[in-house]
């Protein structure tokens, strides 16, 4: 317990110096290293349509010649097609990718599992 309050200081003090964008490189690094479960959330208005489970991240797409951050989000995860936050037989993991500009979303940790 100790030492993981000693990690969550340091690392604070180090993105105190660091730019957004190597903030966002770092902390996609460390849940890579650390793993999470994430949940994204889909709405159409006020309704939700979609939810992805298991999601270890969501990666800004960038350009493939020229390395440029694009207007998209992208990453893996499990089609919640009933909404009950589980993965129930039939529901497969896919590839899934979201408008900057035009889909509303939330991404969170699954509180529920």
């Amino acid at each position: 317990m100790r030492k993981g309050l000693m990690i969550i200081a340091a690392a604070a003090l180090m993105l105190g110096g660091c730019t957004q964008e190597q903030q966002n490189r770092l902390q996609r690094g460390i849940q890579n290293w650390t793993g999470t479960n994430g949940v994204l959330d889909i709405y159409a208005g006020e309704k939700l349509v979609m939810r992805f489970i298991k999601i270890d991240k969501v990666t800004t797409g960038s350009g493939t010649q020229d390395g440029v951050p694009r207007a998209y989000r992208f990453g893996y995860g499990v089609v919640d097609e009933n909404f009950n936050f589980l993965q129930d037989p039939g529901e497969k993991r896919v590839y899934f990718e979201i408008s900057d500009y035009s889909t509303s979303y939330v991404f969170y940790e699954n509180y529920k599992d």
